[in-house]
């Protein structure tokens, strides 16, 4: 066999085996979760930015994914972590099913999706109230898609469902920063941090009370950790509706967070009709243990589709992120 013909390592983008697994609701405007798991000798990792994220945006994705698989995670200073579920922009029956059916004493709910009626969305988390009952926490998600008079008008509207928080009102940090002084509800900052060039400027802008991570995003663990350091401001984990196997950095990070006040957004698992692992990281009584994963095999080749594509992409990225 020449070099040229030989198995390409562990751990590259060129060896990574591609998957596509359809969800259950639609979510963000798709139907189907695609991505590149990679193996390397600390593990498996998982490359999935979405479609419309460029070679540099997606080279944090690559980087996360290469931690996984080469370094490992830090120790982990709890056994299990907290997590809420997550609701689609679906009607309040659905709502009422996937908050009943989740076991958590958290609820996400999507709002503010396009094509919705704002009715919609009062419809759907009081729906998620009175299935979470009373001593539940229900938090929202709008995306970035409210102007700033929509996003107070709406907060103050859902929150007579007291709302724990409403993340990503607005866009721009400007928004956010009006919103907040605004309505009495705390602001999250999600793709205000995981998008933006300088994660730092949502603190200085004075713009929300609360960040999500999401580890892809962000670069891997050990970057996610050292943001949350240096931003100052509590912290609530969350998934790009991974498969188990990104999922488990997301717990990873939530395991070695100093403090962990809010649940975390990583029971997404269900989120997907299958997984690639034959022990998926689904929640036990609101928590999901810190363990793990191992790639099945027959699970991974019911869902395993041509790599071609991701694996330029990958190795786009990486070029990316070294320049």
């Amino acid at each position: 066999m020449t070099a040229a013909s030989e198995p390409a390592p562990a751990g590259t983008p060129a060896g990574g085996r591609a998957f596509a697994i359809a969800l259950r609701n639609r979510f963000r405007g798709i139907t189907v979760r695609e991505g590149m798991l990679v193996r390397g000798p600390a593990g498996w990792g998982e490359f999935s930015p979405f479609a419309e994220y460029g070679p540099l945006e997606a080279s944090r994705w690559w980087a996360a994914c290469h931690e996984a698989a080469h370094r490992g995670w830090p120790e982990p200073l709890r056994e299990r972590v907290p997590v809420n579920v997550t609701v689609p922009a679906v009607d309040p029956e659905r709502a009422a099913g996937i908050v009943a059916a989740g076991g958590c004493a958290t609820a996400k709910v999507k709002v503010a999706e396009k094509g919705q009626d704002w009715r919609e969305d009062v419809a759907r988390v009081e729906a998620v109230r009175a299935a979470i009952g009373p001593s539940g926490r229900v938090r929202v998600d709008a995306n970035g898609a409210w102007d700033v008079d929509t996003a107070v008008r709406m907060t103050r509207e859902l929150d007579r469902f007291d709302l724990e928080y409403v993340e990503q009102p607005c866009a721009d940090l400007d928004g956010l920063a009006a919103v907040r002084r605004r309505v009495d509800v705390p602001v999250a900052a999600d793709e205000s941090v995981r998008r933006a060039e300088d994660p730092l400027k949502v603190r200085a802008a004075d713009a929300a009370d609360i960040v999500v991570l999401k580890v892809q995003p962000l670069g891997g663990v050990r970057a996610a950790l050292r943001l949350a350091e240096a931003c100052g401001l509590p912290v609530v984990v969350s998934s790009a509706v991974e498969t188990s196997v990104g999922l488990a950095a997301g717990v990873a990070l939530a395991a070695a967070l100093p403090e962990l006040p809010y649940a975390c957004g990583l029971a997404t698992m269900q989120m997907l009709t299958a997984d690639v692992t034959a022990d998926p990281l689904l929640p036990e009584d609101g928590f999901l243990p810190v363990r793990p994963v191992a790639v099945d095999e027959v699970a991974l080749a019911a869902v395993e589709t041509d790599p071609a594509a991701w694996r330029a992409r990958a190795a786009e990225a990486r070029v990316a992120g070294a320049t």
